[in-house]
């Protein structure tokens, strides 16, 4: 079968297909036939720091998502040709992933899904909704009367963010660094679009000066310091992405969160048929339709982590396996 293979960190333009055998089916293991796949920052990570660590099983087919059917059920109860989408549980790092034509997945992280969406739309669902989801719902507890902001939202999560949090009914703050994507930003339905610069909470206070309820934190631990002094006593800040990178002197947590604010985090690597069916579900409720920026082929995978690289996607990039 065809697909890209890790042997250690490289540049994107030298993740290159290769042919590599078909993956045994064994028990408690499930054969998926990729249709299509969504790229990830944590792949990113992969290939430019992490695929050296130790930890890495090498060689490594990259991955932590695909949607497609099942081609070979072993002993779960998955029917062949069944439509499913598969996500974490050590994809992409600690077994084979979702770039290739075929992946053995454990079945504990395969999931049935009943949607009208094609394959393209339904890639971009996966790790990035489920994250978004368990954000908002698990950690920030949202709700229609919330005033959210999403730092650093032009990020595909950031984007099914504000796609989530709208249909939940509350105000949604979207932030970009580059004031040319705030128009961007209110297409996809931000009530409120600020420049993250200096002056972010200025802008914020003056149109909210009693502050806001939750913040769902992207760029990462540099910036908590400066957004979760926007919250009202007894608002909640999420911690979900890195998009800043890591404080160079570390995070001091009673330093840096303000009294009677909440902080919390979402870790991606548990996710249920329960959860995934409640995501579907309200995507198909509120007639969400996921932001695609790119859609490629597995042959110009190098090409589109370039652009992830490059901040240049404008919404999730998906790798379609098939016409």
């Amino acid at each position: 079968m065809r697909a890209v293979v890790l042997n250690g960190t490289c540049e994107a333009n030298k993740m290159q297909v290769s042919q590599i055998g078909m993956p045994a089916v064994k028990p408690g293991w499930v054969l998926v036939k990729v249709k299509a796949f969504g790229l990830n920052h944590a792949e990113l990570v992969l290939r430019q720091y992490e695929a050296d660590a130790s930890y890495i099983k090498k060689p490594m087919v990259p991955g932590i998502e695909c949607v497609g059917v099942i081609e070979d059920p072993s002993d779960s109860h998955f029917l062949k040709g069944e439509k499913v989408v598969a996500l974490m549980g050590g994809m992409g790092r600690s077994f084979d992933g979702s770039y290739a034509e075929y992946a053995l997945l454990p079945q504990s992280h395969i999931f049935s899904v009943n949607t009208t969406l094609d394959w393209t739309k339904m890639a971009a669902i996966p790790e990035t909704f489920f994250t978004a989801h368990g954000s908002l719902f698990e950690c920030l507890q949202l709700e229609k009367d919330d005033i959210l902001l999403v730092h650093g939202a032009t990020s595909a999560l950031g984007l099914a963010a504000i796609q989530l949090a709208k249909a939940t009914g509350c105000i949604v703050i979207g932030t970009s660094r580059k004031p040319e994507r705030l128009d961007f930003l209110r297409d996809v339905g931000a009530d409120y679009v600020v420049v993250d610069n200096e002056r972010l909470n200025d802008e914020i206070l003056g149109a909210f000066p009693n502050g806001i309820s939750k913040v769902l934190e992207l760029v990462g631990p540099v910036a908590i310091p400066k957004t979760s002094k926007l919250l009202k006593k007894h608002g909640i800040i999420c911690s979900t992405g890195q998009l800043g990178g890591t404080p160079k002197d570390g995070f001091d947590v009673i330093k840096n969160i303000p009294n009677g604010v909440y902080l919390s985090s979402f870790y991606s690597n548990y996710p249920t048929q329960e959860i995934m069916d409640d995501i579907f579900k309200m995507i198909d409720e509120h007639h969400i339709v996921p932001i695609i920026g790119n859609v490629m082929t597995l042959d110009e995978n190098g090409t589109a982590h370039e652009l992830m690289e490059r901040n240049q996607a404008n919404g999730k990039i998906v790798i379609q396996m098939e016409v």
